[in-house]
């Protein structure tokens, strides 16, 4: 799974989750946030944000 992280405070940007205390849905792609908008700890810009990849945990078998 691709999420991204602000370089500045950590905060992680997670598409399967949003961001809908400020109206972002869930399932929302990073790429289709409004160019406004900005972390919700911090206040960075998109441009401080960097990918990451991680593994989907849901493919993981317990």
């Amino acid at each position: 799974m691709l999420i991204h992280v602000c370089e500045l405070c950590g905060y992680e940007y997670n598409p399967k989750v949003g961001d809908v205390e400020n109206g972002i849905e869930e399932n929302t792609d990073f790429e289709d946030l409004p160019e406004d908008w900005i972390c919700p700890l911090c206040g960075a810009s998109k441009d401080d944000f960097a990918e990451e990849l991680r593994e989907d945990d849901e493919s993981e078998d317990v």
